[in-house]
């Protein structure tokens, strides 16, 4: 159960910062934090990262649906295993995923504020779901890698040392 109140925590953090972004911040109004490295910008997405697919409305929905569907699954084959990376990250993708769902389901779009500038390139504008979803990624990247540490093919098998 834990891991759900991870997700679901995860979704309330994304959900209350954008609903903060919405109501207190007009469109493309800029907070700078660190100077021009890190500014809060009001911004609306209506595509995937790095604002692909721009009004698939419908398609992420579908996609959406099944990938949510999919995480709940497989955390429910993993979370009573010894190894606990592997919930935390799937708990943490679900959270973002059901975060940016509502959205594009209620609003059509994403409210997305969070802006890094490196010199002149503006890296695309993110929000905590699209963060939840990326640190999640790279945990199962990682568990995927202790994992085979963990487990190594057994390479003896064919005589080789």
């Amino acid at each position: 159960m834990i891991y759900y109140i991870i997700a679901f925590i995860a979704f309330l953090v994304d959900q209350g910062t954008k609903y903060l972004i919405a109501t207190r911040m007009e469109l493309r109004e800029q907070i700078p934090v660190i100077g021009d490295f890190f500014l809060i910008t009001s911004h609306r997405n209506r595509g995937a990262a790095f604002g692909i697919l721009q009004d698939q409305r419908w398609f992420f929905i579908v996609i959406t649906t099944i990938v949510v569907l999919a995480i709940i699954w497989y955390l429910q084959k993993v979370m009573h295993s010894k190894n606990k990376l592997l919930p935390l990250a799937l708990s943490l993708v679900l959270g973002g995923a059901v975060g940016n769902f509502l959205d594009r389901m209620l609003a059509g779009e994403v409210v997305d504020f969070l802006q890094f500038n490196f010199g002149s390139y503006t890296f695309p504008i993110f929000n905590v779901a699209d963060s939840c979803i990326v640190v999640g990624v790279a945990l199962i990247i990682v568990d995927s890698l202790l994992d085979m540490k963990r487990n190594p093919v057994n390479q003896n098998e064919e005589g080789i040392e």
